[in-house]
C-alpha cells in the first residue's frame, strides 16, 4: 500500500486517484543490463519526460552513474536537466532551430548536424563566442528524418572539417527498424561501417554511434563505441525475447473509488458498449484517459490487477473513470489498490491492446497522475 500525506490549510491533502510508483533500483538494474551489452559507453535517452517516467527525478538519479551524454530532444528538456542541478553533458538528439543555437554554443551542449548550413551557422556563433565547440555529425542510413544522405557525407566532409570553431568529435545515425526488419538492420550497420571507413576510420572520431534499444540487444555493435538505450532503461524490450532480462521500473496505479453490484441486462459506459448479463459487482476506478490510460483498450478484454488476481474492463475507458468486474476478486474495498501497468499488467500487453506501442503509452501519461520515487 502506498502512503501520501500532506495538509492543504485546515484540510488533509487527498491521497491520489492516480499515481505512477518509479522504481529508480529498477531503472539502475536496466542501465548497468545496458552497459553489460553495449561493452562501451552510454548515452541515457531521457527525452519526453524521461518517457513519461519524470525528467528531472530520472536525470538526477542517473547523473552518478558515469555516463557519456544525456539524449534529449530539444533545448527546453536541456534546460530543465540543468536546472535540476545535473551537470552530466547533454546531446541533442534532433535538427535545432536557429534561434536555439547561440545557448546551445553558450552552454556547450553536444549538437548534431544534419546540414552544412547548420554547420557554418554553429562555427559563426562559436566564433562570435570565442570558443570552439563539440558536435557530431547525423548520417541518415536509412531512417529518413534527418541528417546527411549516405552519399553526401565524404565529399562535404572536407567542408565541415575547414569550419575552424567545430569539433567534429562524433557521428551517429539511427535504427528505424530493429524491432521489425533484422535484414535492413544488418544492412544499415554495414552501411554505418563503412561510413565511419570512408570517413577516416574509428579513430578519427571520439563517438560512434547507432544502436538503440532493439539495436544494443539483438545485433552486433561493431564499430560503435557509444549507445543511446531508451525503452529498455524503463523495463521493456522492444525485441520480447529478452524481456526476463529487465526490471519493471513504473507501476501505474489507482483505486477503486465506488463498489456496487449491478443486475443482469444492465449497460455499463458511454454507449453501452457492454450489457451485463448476470449480477456483477463493479468497481468504479479514479482513473481514465485524462491521466493517459489508453482509451483504445475500449472493448479489447483489457485487465487490471486487484488484490492478486486480473479483473476486466467493462465497457469505455471514461476520462476519469473505468469500471472493473470484480465479481470473483473476493473481499474487495473502496480504496483499494488497483494496478493498471506494471509487473502484473506489462505495458506491452496494453499498448497491444490500443493497438499502439509502449513509448507512446509511458509518454501520454498526463501531469495529474502523481510520480513517486523509491529505490
Amino acid at each position: 500500500m502506498s502512503h501520501f500525506c500532506g495538509v492543504n490549510d485546515s484540510y488533509p491533502v487527498s491521497p491520489p486517484r492516480a499515481w505512477a510508483e518509479i522504481d529508480l533500483a529498477a531503472l539502475r538494474k536496466n542501465l548497468e543490463h545496458a552497459r553489460h551489452a553495449s561493452g562501451g559507453e552510454l548515452m541515457l535517452v531521457v527525452k519526453a519526460g524521461a518517457y513519461g517516467h519524470g525528467l528531472e527525478e530520472v536525470a538526477k538519479a542517473m547523473a552518478s552513474q558515469q555516463i557519456a551524454f544525456f539524449g534529449v530532444a530539444n533545448v527546453g528538456e536541456a534546460r530543465r536537466i540543468r536546472s535540476a542541478g545535473v551537470e552530466t553533458p547533454i546531446y541533442l538528439l534532433g535538427p535545432t532551430w536557429a534561434g536555439e543555437r547561440e545557448e546551445i554554443v553558450a552552454r556547450d551542449w553536444t549538437a548534431c548536424l544534419s546540414s552544412v548550413e547548420e554547420a557554418e551557422h554553429f562555427d559563426r556563433l562559436a566564433a562570435a563566442a570565442g570558443k570552439r565547440i563539440k558536435v557530431h555529425l547525423a548520417v541518415d542510413t536509412g531512417m529518413g528524418r534527418g541528417g546527411f544522405l549516405v552519399g553526401q557525407i565524404p565529399g562535404l566532409m572536407g567542408s565541415l572539417e575547414r569550419l575552424e570553431h567545430l569539433e567534429i568529435e562524433g557521428v551517429g545515425s539511427h535504427l528505424p527498424s530493429a524491432d521489425e526488419d533484422p535484414d535492413f538492420t544488418r544492412t544499415q550497420i554495414e552501411t554505418y561501417h563503412g561510413i565511419i571507413v570512408e570517413l577516416g576510420g574509428a579513430e578519427r572520431f571520439k563517438w560512434r554511434h547507432l544502436l538503440n534499444s532493439a539495436g544494443l540487444l539483438g545485433y552486433e555493435r561493431g564499430v560503435c563505441n557509444l549507445a543511446r538505450p531508451g525503452l529498455m532503461l524503463y523495463g521493456v524490450s522492444p525485441l520480447p525475447g529478452y524481456q526476463q532480462q529487465l526490471a519493471n521500473v513504473m507501476t501505474l496505479k489507482s483505486r477503486i473509488t465506488l463498489l456496487r453490484t449491478l443486475p443482469a441486462g444492465h449497460g455499463v459506459s458511454y454507449g453501452r458498449q457492454f450489457v451485463t448479463t448476470r449480477p456483477t459487482r463493479v468497481a468504479t476506478v479514479g482513473i481514465g484517459y485524462g491521466d493517459g490510460y489508453p482509451r483504445h483498450v475500449s472493448g479489447q478484454a483489457a485487465d487490471v490487477w486487484i488484490a492478486g488476481r486480473r479483473c476486466p474492463i467493462l465497457g469505455r475507458v471514461t476520462m476519469d473513470q473505468i469500471m472493473v468486474d470484480v465479481t470473483a476478486a473476493g473481499d474487495v474495498a473502496e480504496g483499494d489498490e488497483v494496478e493498471m501497468i506494471g509487473a502484473n499488467i506489462p505495458v506491452a500487453e496494453i499498448a497491444e491492446k490500443a493497438g499502439t506501442i509502449p513509448w507512446e503509452i509511458f509518454t501520454g501519461i498526463t501531469p495529474r497522475v502523481l510520480r513517486c520515487y523509491f529505490g
